[in-house]
């Protein structure tokens, strides 16, 4: 029998792999020990399109 090594049922946290008991307290962990990660990568998804994109309407 082989058992999970985490439960799969919990929200993991994908920067440092810490498991939780609900999705607030993943947000919560993430807004204040990652907080320097998601403010540097936040303009980074620029919705805009692409060179060659043809809009119909």
């Amino acid at each position: 029998m082989v058992l999970p090594l985490i439960d799969e049922h919990k929200p993991k946290c994908y920067l440092c792999h810490m498991g939780f008991e609900n999705i607030e307290k993943l947000r919560e962990h993430q807004n204040v020990e990652h907080k320097e990660f998601f403010e540097s990568h936040e303009n980074i998804n620029k919705r805009e399109p692409a060179p060659g994109d043809v809009t119909v309407f």
